[in-house]
């Protein structure tokens, strides 16, 4: 009920001296004395709350309304050039733990260049590529393997990361019937029970109270795991989002919410998505750990992800992390970014600050990598895409009867009718059920 009180209000009930006596206007709120009293006794007078609501609060005789908070600082390892800017923040990992980390952000990139174009030649429906963002895959090396994702669909690294093939990336972009998925997914919408990742959904930000729920069971069942939940800082303007930063900081649940803050919700830019300081700022506003770090440095996402990790795991608690990033490449294959950036913009993120630049001049100062590797892993994996690609591409759709399974455990009386019926359809009309491209039933 309390909001903004102007001046001229306040001045026909306090006296004119006493609101010339008040502090002027700070940066982060407005503040009127109601006496003449000095703030600093005010405060030496200060008694806690008694109201459930807020115990943390303090009774005060100063109107203060609060208008901003002091920005959060963003936490980076390494500057634009893949030089580490405090030698107390060296990685100390291994030559083959940093180039698998490195290897895996090339493939990403390879197998986005050859999907990207499949959909432009109308061989697949839809894809989303991860240019300039590829630095997320140092939060997959930072977690366990038994840890949940709960991913939103910009999250192939990690799944690459935890061993996911290529044959099965391209069998679920395919929909046939050697994807996982069993062809009931658009592209891109990967899932692995072995790999302990939640299968994608189109819905924005369903998947966040799902974490927060997953988490709490988790925390229940005594494993010494956690759940990461990745999203956009376009899903965070959703309810879903708020409900579920507020469950899991009210239940404790060991859970990492992981934003990357790209710039764009599909087309609508940061500057007009939200106020205030980002989304970090929100994670402090649900009494909840929270991190914003450099999302194009690789290691200081590896870090920020390990530190959320002990706090979820260890204390029983969700952190929230902001990486910010920018997003090189368009929102999906059904968009035109050029209808709303300019094509310099871009160009310009690309040549100053790209994470794949950043970790491979780290890499090649510790006389890790060259090259002749670089050229090397390139040519390899385009092959490898392009062998499971091949693949996939000449492989049957799923059983037509898959459509009706897995919706229960057993087929109920009235999807047995229906499947009934599909099935004398495509016998009575196989001109207008082609079924050929489907494998056959049992």
């Amino acid at each position: 009920m309390y909001s903004r009180i102007s001046a001229r209000a306040l001045a026909r009930v306090i006296p004119s001296q006493a609101v010339k006596a008040s502090p002027a206007l700070a940066t982060s709120s407005r503040t009127f004395a109601t006496s003449a009293m000095s703030l600093d006794a005010k405060k030496k007078e200060r008694v806690k709350v008694h109201f459930p609501g807020a115990l943390d609060s303090h009774f005060s005789q100063v109107l203060e309304i609060r208008e901003k908070m002091e920005p959060i600082d963003t936490f980076r390892v390494m500057d634009t050039d893949g030089k580490v800017l405090d030698s107390s923040l060296e990685p100390k990992v291994t030559e083959e733990f940093a180039t698998k980390i490195y290897k895996d952000m090339l493939t990403l990139n390879v197998m986005d260049l050859i999907l990207y174009e499949a959909q432009r030649q109308g061989r697949i429906s839809f894809y989303m590529t991860n240019a300039g963002e590829e630095a997320y895959i140092g939060s997959a090396a930072a977690l366990d393997a038994e840890d949940e994702i709960f991913g939103q669909y910009r999250e192939a690294g990690t799944l690459l990361y935890r061993g996911f093939t290529l044959d099965q990336f391209m069998n679920q972009c395919y929909s046939n019937d050697m994807d996982l998925g069993k062809g009931r997914q658009m592209p891109v919408h990967y899932g692995s029970k072995a790999l302990h990742f939640q299968t994608i959904s189109s819905p924005l930000a369903t998947q966040l109270p799902q974490a927060s729920g997953a988490a709490y069971a988790i925390k229940r069942s005594g494993r010494k795991n956690c759940v990461m939940c990745y999203f956009g800082e376009g899903a965070a303007s959703e309810g879903d989002f708020h409900a579920a930063l507020n469950i899991a900081a009210t239940t404790s649940a060991p859970v990492i919410f992981f934003c990357r803050n790209n710039g764009f919700a599909i087309s609508t830019p940061a500057s007009e998505q939200y106020k205030g300081d980002g989304i970090a700022s929100r994670g402090v506003g649900y009494g909840m750990h929270t991190i914003r770090v450099d999302g194009n440095d690789v290691w200081a996402v590896y870090k920020a992800t390990q530190e959320a990790r002990k706090i979820a795991v260890e204390q029983h608690k969700p952190v929230l992390i902001e990486a910010m990033t920018y997003r090189v490449g368009h929102h999906s294959t059904s968009d035109d970014s050029s209808a709303y950036r300019s094509k310099k913009e871009v160009e310009d993120w690309k040549r100053h600050d790209n994470p794949m630049v950043r970790m491979r001049k780290w890499l090649e100062s510790k006389g890790w990598w060259d090259e002749s590797r670089e050229n090397a892993h390139k040519s390899t994996q385009r092959t490898a895409v392009l062998k499971a690609f091949a693949a996939a591409e000449k492989r049957k759709k799923p059983q037509v009867s898959e459509m009706f399974n897995d919706v229960y455990d057993k087929l109920t009386p009235n999807l047995l009718e229906q499947k009934k019926e599909l099935e004398e359809l495509i016998k009575k009309y196989p001109e207008h059920y082609d079924t050929s491209n489907y494998a056959k039933e049992n």
